[in-house]
């Protein structure tokens, strides 16, 4: 009896020591995600976040994300991408060329998963080749600099009496020298007189406006890069000021009031980038994993800036939108 007490003991030692391993928190994924944004998004880093919590991933249970923002300042860049680097984070989503390109230049080994790269990869030395990237870097690229001339076309739809117009542009951000090619190309067959203004300092917006408005613009695309996101909310108001209809290349705008914008979905691009990070963690290497292009395009258009800015969006126009904010 005392024998079998004791062996009784020892199992239920065991057992208790199995259950006490099976309750020890698992491994704890460590995520780095750098962006030249000024904070969390909507559309961006909170539907990242819900997209890794689909796949498993819950926050602060098994997983820890770093969030690095920029704020606008490219120079801040590669001090936030080396402070993830410390931190030993086991992947980074970097959000653009120039995040994606800073995280590259801190880390030949952490994997990254580019979101958005607003400019050729190949030709920004970030990977070998679309289809073998071949270092340490994968993910997705946008081809909004391709989709310049659609822009512009749908603008000329939206105001038939389209016959100047403006692209508002930093020139230091990658892809938008490819903007202002793609866009005199069109312009020309579409008989629109096409005017470049150039944004490197925040005074340069009012400037761009009011020349706009003494040129008799009737129309501007705004193209989406870092500099120019940092003045969002700026934009939209002086856009709204001077009622101007203004064609964005980033749907951020429109959600705040900008009139009308077309580009790739953000939101399924944000849920790609979690697969990404998910297919890494579970053995993927980025070398192996082909850098992917957008299949979904949204026009996006919003009514009350149409109406506050006195213009009617022709019905074959507004039958085309993916989404219109009433």
């Amino acid at each position: 009896m005392r024998q079998l007490l004791s062996f009784l003991l020892v199992i239920a030692i065991l057992s208790g020591s199995a259950i006490a391993v099976a309750q020890q928190p698992g491994k704890v994924y460590r995520i780095g995600y750098i962006t030249n944004a000024s904070g969390m998004r909507e559309n961006t880093e909170k539907v990242f976040q819900q997209a890794l919590d689909d796949l498993g991933y819950r926050d602060r249970e098994n997983t820890v994300i770093e969030w690095r923002f920029s704020k606008g300042r490219v120079d801040r860049l590669p001090d936030l991408a080396k402070d993830l680097v410390r931190l030993n984070v086991e992947c980074i989503v970097a959000l653009g060329v120039a995040p994606t390109r800073a995280a590259k230049h801190a880390t030949p080994t952490i994997p990254i998963v580019m979101a958005n790269a607003d400019d050729d990869p190949v030709r920004q030395g970030l990977v070998a080749s679309l289809a073998r990237p071949g270092g340490n870097v994968t993910g997705m690229i946008s081809i909004s600099s391709d989709l310049a001339g659609k822009r512009l076309e749908l603008l000329k739809e939206t105001i038939p009496t389209l016959s100047r117009a403006a692209i508002l542009w930093d020139p230091r951000g990658p892809g938008g020298s490819g903007h202002i090619r793609e866009s005199e190309a069109v312009a020309a067959a579409l008989k629109v007189e096409l005017q470049r203004a150039e944004i490197r300092d925040p005074k340069d917006l009012d400037i761009a406006f009011q020349t706009a408005v003494k040129g008799r613009v009737d129309g501007l695309v705004v193209v989406s890069t870092a500099g120019i996101n940092s003045h969002r909310e700026r934009i939209v108001k002086l856009a709204a000021k001077m009622r101007m209809p203004v064609m964005y290349t980033s749907s951020g705008f429109v959600h705040i009031g900008g009139l009308m914008s077309y580009a790739d979905d953000v939101v399924a691009r944000s849920r790609r980038a979690a697969e990404f990070v998910d297919k890494i963690f579970k053995g993927a290497k980025p070398a192996d994993l082909p850098v992917e292009q957008p299949k979904k395009f949204e026009l996006i258009i919003n009514l009350k800036t149409a109406k506050q800015i006195g213009i009617s969006i022709p019905p074959n126009v507004l039958a085309r939108a993916d989404k219109v904010i009433r």
